[in-house]
């Protein structure tokens, strides 16, 4: 049986589905109107353990999904949704031990789920203009233990990429028909590009740009999910959904000399 353990990161889910995230310290301590819990005290608690706080207030001891990760991030920009990462994870063929570009970096979400999928031994090169961003995003990292797979580079990409080779690459700009010449300059002959759009007009303008480029099998997409309330009694769909996230494009690099 697989227990807790300090430096661990852990989810702690309350009864009325309050949760926290963070990572198991020596000496730190949880405090929420729910009451005070104590790190030392999880530490060595088998996963699915049920805990009290101070208060007797109950919480279920768990390891956290990457769903988990991103959604209880600090965040000053739109998140790439847990429906759309996937689904770009796939089709950019991202695995353990690949080199992947990151063109965007905002709050961290994208470069957090890039990190879980090619950990221990890739690495994430993510690239954004802008230093508070990439400042919150070092932080989002290092909370969950995942900055050491990651390089955060404060650098427009009009400039180019400092690596060339790498296995794919993805693009979370509002304008991306810039920069396919530096996006074809670092992938490797073959390699997987893709990038995230919100609107039908951006996606038209791309279009047009990746027919005068060295990208092959374009492919443009849009994933729907319907959840549905989790009640046997009264299975039905969600009142409340989220509809439109963005328009996800594929594509892949011709070999080039």
């Amino acid at each position: 049986m697989k227990i807790t353990a300090s430096g661990d990161v852990v989810l702690l889910q309350s009864r009325d589905h309050k949760s926290f995230v963070f990572v198991l310290q020596p000496g730190a301590r949880l405090e929420s109107h729910r009451g005070i819990l104590l790190h030392d005290d999880l530490v060595g608690q088998p996963w699915g353990q049920q805990v009290e706080s101070h208060l007797g207030k109950v919480f279920t001891l768990l390891r956290p999904s990457t769903d988990d990760l991103v959604r209880h991030l600090k965040r000053n920009s739109q998140i790439v949704y847990p429906k759309d990462a996937g689904y770009i994870l796939m089709k950019l063929g991202i695995r353990p031990g690949c080199h992947v570009l990151e063109a965007g970096t905002g709050s961290g979400g994208m470069a957090l789920i890039l990190a879980q999928a090619v950990m221990p031994t890739g690495r994430v090169y993510s690239y954004d203009s802008r230093e508070d961003m990439q400042a919150l995003a070092r932080r989002n990292l290092a909370r969950v233990g995942l900055d050491g797979y990651v390089d955060l580079k404060l650098r427009d990409v009009a400039q180019g990429f400092d690596e060339t080779d790498v296995d794919a690459l993805f693009f979370d700009l509002p304008a991306p028909w810039y920069y396919l010449e530096q996006a074809a300059a670092a992938l490797v002959n073959g390699g997987f590009w893709g990038c995230i759009l919100p609107t039908t007009n951006q996606v038209s303008e791309l279009l047009y740009a990746l027919q005068r480029s060295p990208f092959t099998m374009v492919e443009v997409e849009e994933l729907i999910l319907r959840p549905y309330k989790p009640v046997p009694a009264r299975l039905r769909p969600q009142d409340r959904i989220i509809g439109h996230t963005g328009f996800l494009v594929f594509a892949r690099k011709l070999a080039q000399e």
